[in-house]
């Protein structure tokens, strides 16, 4: 279709590109570090080399096939997963209280919840390889899920309750007064208008989870431990190329969950 006389065409404002400039420039900045391992991990040498001098999967093979790695990724997942349902499913209850409740010293405890993502990471390491040592929790799959609940939770809060601000709480209140009892109105009600919510802040817990370090550090023994720790170990004691493999497969995972987050949210918007 042909434009009037007279009309011109818009133009981008130069402050959107540079705008959009600036953000490519941090982007990059950000993600190169995590980047330049991909093409190590792919590199035939018996040494960190890059650029690479001839392409291998040697590396992603030694990873398969050492126990110790594939163990620690096992282990990883299984604590993601479970943190992932433990952290929402009681998230969701105490996001729904804190948003929907009227009760005093509600914005006390909201902070007292949020309070781990304030307090240093190692504070809370060292309290919970204290507490654990006297419940003898060291090295075992509860203690995993405890702990990084522990840090997995606030996000989930967070996330829960923008979620909940954002349905229409008359929704809730029609059900009711047409004869649902208020755990009716919530699950039939309520709960799927979080279930958005409720998917992203999973895939949070589980990426919080299975990223986690410093109280793997703490908690883990030599029969079980995490996949970031048994990274840091490869780090300390033997620098070979299989340290960039399992790095190339976490940034591998971490994009996977942000395009899980990213097709979820489409879904459920195209639902509406």
């Amino acid at each position: 279709m042909s434009r009037p006389l007279g009309t011109q065409v818009p133009r981008t404002p130069l402050r959107r590109i540079l705008l959009y400039a600036f953000a490519t420039l941090v982007f990059i900045y950000l993600m190169l570090p995590s980047l330049i391992v991909i093409p190590i991990s792919f590199g035939e040498s018996t040494y960190l080399e890059l650029p690479p001098q001839s392409l291998s999967l040697r590396w992603y093979q030694d990873y398969f096939e050492r126990q110790e790695w594939v163990s620690a990724t096992i282990t990883s997942g299984v604590v993601g997963v479970l943190v992932a349902v433990v952290s929402v499913s009681l998230g969701s209850l105490a996001a729904y209280g804190l948003v929907r409740g009227r009760f005093p010293g509600k914005t006390v405890l909201n902070a007292l919840i949020i309070s781990p993502i304030i307090v240093p990471m190692i504070i809370t390491a060292v309290a919970i390889y204290k507490l654990y040592s006297a419940l003898g929790l060291l090295g075992t799959i509860l203690g995993f899920v405890l702990g990084h609940t522990i840090i997995a939770f606030p996000f989930v809060i967070i996330i829960i309750s923008a979620t909940l601000r954002g349905i229409d709480e008359t929704l809730e209140q029609a059900a009711m007064s047409l004869g649902a009892s208020r755990l009716t109105a919530l699950r039939r009600v309520v709960f799927p208008l979080m279930l958005p919510g409720m998917v992203t802040a999973a895939l949070f817990a589980f990426l919080i989870s299975f990223d986690e370090l410093l109280i793997a550090l703490f908690i883990s023994t030599p029969t079980l431990s995490t996949l970031p720790k048994r990274l840091w170990e490869g780090i300390r004691t033997e620098i070979n190329p299989t340290i960039a493999a399992v790095s190339t497969i976490l940034v591998l995972l971490t994009v996977l969950v942000l395009a899980g987050l990213l097709i979820s949210r489409v879904y459920f918007e195209r639902r509406r």
